[in-house]
């Protein structure tokens, strides 16, 4: 029996299944102690203050129709609280109902996030599938790899829904998302250089790079948690603010006077060019600041798939030596415990 105990205690913690990590592993390696708490509020904090630069703008957008003609004024809110549903409420509410993975985790809730992970890898496979058969020339998702993967739900193949899943966000996805991308980029280049007017830039640029975000959601079939999208709402509120900054710049007309006599006598000229300087810069920021919202968005997506991909393949279970040894420990806590009671 001595011997049998002793063979046990010199025996090594028995290794996680070959290629697994085990929850310990993944915690060091992966996992950031975060507030859950306080990125939830943060998120709502930078999701409420983007609503209310929505309706700042609006609101000035509507006085100064009203300053010109009270019934036109009255219609002119009408309207502007209907863009404020669509513009902001809409895509807003589209973003946040949308499921997450949990990657976050720890021994106690690696179990239940693996689950959670499961669910939702099925439910955004479905969701390709559907809009894949549904939608005539979607055009966002390889039709043979999605029939793949209809074959792979169908059969309740865990690995192939995972197999090919990772395929399409690397391949027609990922394409997909840079085409978004330069979509919205150029949109929000294109409007900033024809409105010319801050409070319309920055209703512009807030709107479209939230859509961008709602797009890239919609493509992906999940959204990022709580704490990126925190860092996302903070950027799209950052770029709506330098796109009011740059729409009461004057950029152009420092331009035109440097360039002294050339447009000293032509004054028109000197307007146009400061006009047309006015128009480019601001267009080519906006447009920038958008495509830096995109592919932020699409490197915490990307970046959360893989991770919950990991941590799909972690043994969470522990092993005969680890329980042995823990038992060993909460025994030998209790015995001190008891001689100091008694010592009292």
């Amino acid at each position: 029996m001595a011997k049998k105990q002793k063979n046990a205690q010199n025996k090594p913690a028995l290794p996680a299944e070959e290629g697994k990590l085990s929850i310990y592993e993944y915690e060091q390696r992966y996992v950031k102690r975060q507030n859950v708490r306080g990125a939830k509020f943060f998120m709502r904090l930078f999701a409420v203050l983007i609503g209310v630069v929505f309706f700042v703008c609006l609101f000035f957008i509507a006085k100064e129709v009203y300053d010109i003609n009270e019934y036109a004024g009255y219609a002119a809110a009408g309207v502007c609280l209907l863009l404020f549903i669509c513009l902001y409420i809409v895509p807003l509410v589209k973003i946040m109902r949308t499921g997450y993975f949990v990657t976050n985790v720890n021994a106690f809730t690696a179990r239940e996030a693996q689950k959670h992970n499961r669910k939702l890898r099925h439910d955004i496979a479905d969701k390709i599938i559907d809009l894949t058969a549904s939608v005539e020339g979607v055009g966002w998702y390889d039709s043979e790899v999605v029939g793949r993967l209809a074959i792979a739900v169908r059969t309740d193949n865990e690995a192939g829904i995972k197999s090919t899943l990772t395929e399409l966000y690397k391949g027609s996805v990922k394409k997909s998302a840079k085409e978004l991308i330069f979509k919205s980029s150029l949109r929000s280049a294109t409007y900033s250089a024809i409105s010319q007017t801050a409070k319309v830039d920055t209703i512009l640029v807030a709107f479209i790079n939230l859509q961008l975000v709602k797009d890239l959601v919609f493509l992906y079939g999940f959204r990022p948690s709580d704490a990126r999208l925190a860092k996302i709402f903070a950027r799209v509120l950052q770029n709506s603010l330098i796109a009011y900054g740059l729409g009461g710049l004057n950029i152009g007309q420092g331009v035109a006077q440097t360039m002294g006599s050339v447009v000293k006598g032509i004054p028109v000229l000197g307007t146009a060019i400061a006009a047309v300087v006015d128009s480019s810069v601001q267009g080519l920021a906006n447009g920038t600041l958008t495509t830096v919202i995109g592919y932020q968005t699409i490197k915490y997506l990307n970046t959360e798939y893989r991770l919950q991909n990991i941590l799909d393949g972690v043994d969470v279970s522990e092993t005969p030596v680890e329980l042995e040894e823990a038992c060993s420990e909460l025994e030998t806590q209790l015995k001190k415990k008891k001689k100091l009671a008694e010592a009292v």
